[in-house]
């Protein structure tokens, strides 16, 4: 961790260089998304998009979901393109691919087919090249979140600096998507397993401790400096006033208040609607079906956060076996085969390259009929140009990776996991437990989206690749990679101690 390009950068492109397979497999994922770029000049609309655009234009943080996005965005409005945004968007999935590869061939000796094989759904399915080309803030909270995994997992032991590095990035993550909040709590639970697995286990325990330490710590400076920006704008250390009101959707799919004793300043959150006959979770924030309409002050405003929050905990402590049926029914839609309709046809269909620009909805800023527009200083719509268009939208219909395939992936790095525990497995885990976090979370907190499994699928690929690795095997285990040798077998015995001086 001492010189970053030398340590991490110049091994991977050796691993690049080597490989004709995955060099050739990165051409094609090039030449897919700048067909997408041709096609649908120069971005594609999704609803939560204007939102995003409107905080980055205003540099105003948004009540509703974090801002980090919006912030990526601001820094590069002064080229006033969305050809930017999508274009640096599209490159940090393909730099997501190189860094799960590198991973896998460098730090773990992983085949080389292996390692090819587990970047495949990063770098072509149909679904993540749209989601890059969305503005939206999946992709870069993606890029982040792979990237401290990669400084986490390039040395057996992690020094304190790059636990300080991956916390960093680990707290941005969670300034773009409130989902890298909990990932904190598993970068610590693979410190504790890696550092404290090391004999004699007294000599570890300090240097666990500064490893967790470090990480936390640099994981609190963003999300605190984020907090801070929102309480000069908002009146409150938060990081948004949503928490509670994408809690009480969850909970409003079975809630029955005749089991809940309810103070009575949260009986309007009730329903007299039969939980058979209720819509979609989603449904209790944005429809006129929700009962927080009720209520004079705003929805996504302190007070109401706050009352929806303690409906919901009323809701979850009186029906923990109903919360718990709920969570399990959305977070097994993310093992389907196919992709249905769902929560509705409008949703559905932002996740497709389309025949036409998504409506830019008017918003009056600065001059222009919306902030989207501003932003560009022009039309913000969306350009659909032929053939590019028909290219990319015939190819996403039938290039994308099945949610069942997902949970096989799931189940293979599992099984690699428990079976090479002493060489890979623990490793493996980080990323194992990360994407099963992403995909778990949503449906506890709020609902499923397609989205989700898009953005967790890489680190369960990593899993399974790394799992299988031969690190640990012999020195000579690493011999099909490009350099002959595995890379940490020899010059990484530092502890962790050796390494933070």
């Amino acid at each position: 961790m001492r010189v970053m390009p030398a340590v991490i950068w110049r091994p991977i492109a050796r691993l690049i260089a080597g490989n004709r397979l995955f060099a050739a497999a990165l051409v094609a994922a090039i030449a897919l998304r700048a067909d997408a770029e041709l096609g649908y000049r120069w971005q594609s609309w999704f609803n939560d998009s204007f939102s995003y655009v409107r905080a980055a234009v205003t540099l105003t943080p948004n009540t509703t979901r974090p801002s980090g996005y919006p912030v990526y965005l601001w820094l590069l409005s002064p080229a006033h393109s969305y050809l930017l945004v999508t274009a640096s968007q599209h490159l940090m999935g393909l730099l997501v691919a190189v860094m799960s590869y590198a991973l896998a061939r460098h730090r773990f000796a992983a085949p080389a087919w292996i390692a090819v094989l587990a970047t495949l759904p990063v770098l072509f399915d149909g679904f993540e090249i749209q989601l890059e080309h969305l503005i939206m803030a999946d992709t870069l909270f993606l890029f982040l979140t792979m990237a401290a995994v990669t400084l986490m997992l390039w040395s057996p032991r992690p020094s304190v600096r790059a636990c300080l590095a991956a916390g960093l990035l680990l707290g941005l993550s969670s300034t773009v998507r409130p989902t890298g909040l909990p990932l904190l709590a598993v970068f610590v639970v693979y410190l504790l397993i890696r550092l404290l697995s090391a004999r004699p286990v007294r000599k570890q325990l300090l240097g666990a401790a500064a490893a967790v330490a470090a990480c936390a710590l640099a994981f609190a400076v963003p999300v605190a400096g984020y907090e801070g920006w929102y309480s000069s704008a908002h009146g409150e250390f938060a990081m948004t006033d949503s928490t509670g009101v994408f809690l009480y959707s969850r909970v409003m799919t079975f809630a029955d208040c005749s089991r809940m004793s309810l103070p009575t300043d949260l009986l309007p959150l009730c329903t007299s609607v039969p939980p058979d006959q209720r819509p979609v979770a989603q449904a209790y924030i944005w429809t006129p079906a929700s009962p927080l309409l009720r209520l004079p002050e705003p929805m996504f405003s302190p007070a109401v956060d706050n009352l929806a929050e303690r409906f919901a905990i009323h809701a979850i402590e009186a029906q923990p076996l109903d919360y718990a049926r709920a969570v399990w029914d959305d977070t097994v839609r993310s093992f389907e085969w196919n992709r249905s309709v769902f929560p509705n046809g409008q949703t559905y269909d932002a996740y497709l390259f389309g025949y036409q620009s998504y409506p830019i909805p008017a918003s009056p800023y600065g001059g222009y009929p919306s902030a989207a527009a501003y932003y560009v200083r022009g039309n913000p719509a969306t350009v659909v140009v032929s053939p590019f268009a028909q290219v990319i939208r015939g190819y996403q219909r039938y290039v994308w990776l099945p949610g069942t395939v997902y949970g096989l992936i799931l189940v293979v790095g599992l099984f690699g996991i428990t079976r090479r525990w002493r060489r890979a497995g623990s490793a493996a885990l980080l990323p194992w437990l990360c994407s099963l976090t992403l995909v778990v979370v949503p449906a506890a907190t709020a609902e499923f989206d397609y989205r989700y499994v898009t953005t967790a699928a890489p680190f369960a690929c990593l899993a399974a690749a790394m799992a299988f690795g031969t690190a640990g095997l012999t020195r000579r285990g690493a011999s099909g990679g490009p350099d002959g040798r595995l890379a940490d077998a020899g010059h990484d015995k530092r502890d962790l101690t050796a390494d933070a001086t």
